[in-house]
């Protein structure tokens, strides 16, 4: 992760934390074309956790945690993303292994990022 990725990833930890009460414990970031794609760690919390013990729970979790998180950002527009990178947010894709607490969000913007902050 070069210094552009890893403050971006604060930027997502920063924003999960005031939109969810809680961020990943661990963001490795990746630009890569018009995408940012944010591998996470030590995304749920104690009660997640306990509902995800149980079978039915561990799909209601996922759902939510997908579903949830994509209406969030349509909701709360990341303007402190948009800033950061001078874009615009376009589209959030995001999926969660509930059995290792591992999720992936992909965030893709209006312009090239990974050109605009190589190295």
């Amino acid at each position: 992760m070069n210094k552009y990725e890893a403050e971006f990833s604060n930027i997502v930890r920063s924003f999960r934390k005031k939109h969810m009460g809680k961020g990943p414990s661990k963001i490795t970031t990746t630009f890569c074309k018009n995408w940012v794609i944010c591998e996470m760690e030590g995304n749920l919390s104690p009660v997640e956790k306990f509902i995800a013990s149980a079978d039915d729970g561990k799909q209601m979790l996922r759902a939510a945690r997908t579903e949830m998180v994509k209406d969030m950002y349509r909701k709360n527009r990341p303007v402190e993303m948009e800033a950061f990178l001078k874009c615009n947010f376009v589209d959030l894709f995001v999926d969660i292994d509930i059995d290792r607490d591992f999720g992936m969000s992909i965030f893709v913007f209006d312009e090239d990022i990974q050109k605009k902050f190589s190295n």
